[in-house]
């Protein structure tokens, strides 16, 4: 490894502090918007570059580190109330025991999955049963649908979704943040007859306040909160842990800083006793966010309990090191690296402006301008 990146990945911890304290990025962000998800961007590449260096993937890497050195990852500025670099040492070490046996477990049994595949808004009655049995089939016990646009219309579809699927699995529903705080609890009045495990993103993303207001009216029904997925940054989400504004802690692989600031999430979902379960979907994120609930499974909380992972089934063709799923569960990747390397031909085809695809849509544009 050569000197720059040794002094790096020696402190990185301090690295990470440089890169997000600028004081004029400071004021573009500070620790948000395009600002940080460039952060997560330079912080996931060094990641999967030392993954490359020590010859591991990014999970096994993680796992490989000592206590001592995991801390030293992290930022703990702002969330010392609820966790700092002393009580996080002492975890991981209390949980270093366990940690081969669960390795192994991972290994042979994988991380289990849920889809959201079955419950896109817009789909008719025939496609939601054919793609409820089809997931049933290949293993899944875990089902997630949109919902929000139209009262009746959610109604009917968990009626339908729940004659498939029964009420032995599992079904989750996701507003994506449509509702207001009162419009979200009467709305959710009529659907917690269908012994949903949560309602996601059921208003804004930065309304802890509302958020906890909401789960207040359903913890009667046994429904729970899940949120995270456009949560800025560690902050953000001691607030709403520490709030009690979420059942179900739901931190993205590319939303935060990166790596170095989502485990520290991790660490206080662990103390404060909610379940991470984490966001995917779209571009890697599959492929990235499965290292950190593998290397939670073995490191921290070491359980599979009330924890899952969602599963998209879609554009996994363009990474050289897609996920692998089997019997609805994620397999821990092999390949060195955070399993984010595109193909060559994906990036030729996509790059923009100069990839294949845009140029013929530049073509199609000015022919129809013609």
């Amino acid at each position: 490894m050569n000197k720059e990146l040794t002094s790096i990945y020696d402190n990185f911890g301090i690295f990470w502090r440089r890169l997000t304290s600028d004081s004029q990025l400071r004021w573009v962000g500070p620790e948000k918007g395009v600002i940080h998800l460039a952060t997560a961007a330079i912080i996931n590449a060094l990641w999967d570059l030392w993954g490359r260096i020590e010859g591991k993937p990014v999970w096994k890497l993680l796992s490989d580190m000592s206590p001592d050195k995991l801390v030293t990852v992290m930022d703990f500025r702002y969330i010392g109330d609820v966790v700092n670099e002393f009580n996080a040492r002492e975890i991981l070490k209390e949980r270093q025991t366990h940690k081969k046996e669960q390795e192994i477990k991972l290994l042979k049994n994988g991380y289990p999955a849920y889809t959201t595949q079955v419950g896109w808004l817009g789909y008719n009655d025939q496609q939601l049963e054919d793609l409820c049995k089809k997931f049933l089939d290949l293993g899944y016990t875990a089902f997630k649908i949109k919902v929000g646009q139209n009262l009746e219309d959610d109604i009917r579809r968990c009626e339908l979704i729940r004659r498939v699927i029964g009420y032995e699995n599992k079904l989750m529903l996701d507003a994506n943040q449509v509702w207001d705080v009162h419009e979200a609890i009467d709305w959710m009045q009529h659907l917690v007859k269908f012994k949903p495990t949560w309602i996601e993103e059921p208003t804004s993303p930065d309304d802890i306040h509302g958020h906890s207001k909401i789960l207040a009216k359903l913890q009667p029904y046994n429904v729970g909160v899940a949120s995270g997925e456009m949560c800025a940054n560690r902050i953000m989400f001691k607030q709403f842990l520490t709030g009690n504004a979420i059942n179900y802690c739901q931190v993205d692989a590319a939303r935060m800083g990166g790596i170095n600031e989502i485990l520290t999430v991790y660490i206080m979902a662990y103390i404060l006793k909610k379940p991470v379960c984490p966001h995917a979907g779209g571009v890697g994120l599959c492929e990235m966010i499965q290292h950190l609930q593998m290397w939670d499974y073995i490191c921290l909380s070491q359980t599979t309990q009330d924890r899952i992972i969602e599963f998209v089934d879609q554009q996994h063709e363009h990474f050289v090191d897609p996920v692998r799923i089997n019997n609805a569960h994620y397999m821990p990747p092999l390949r060195p690296g955070y399993s984010t390397e595109l193909k060559e031909e994906s990036i030729r085809e996509y790059m923009y402006p100069e990839g294949f695809y845009w140029k013929n849509k530049i073509t199609e544009k000015e022919k129809t301008e013609d």
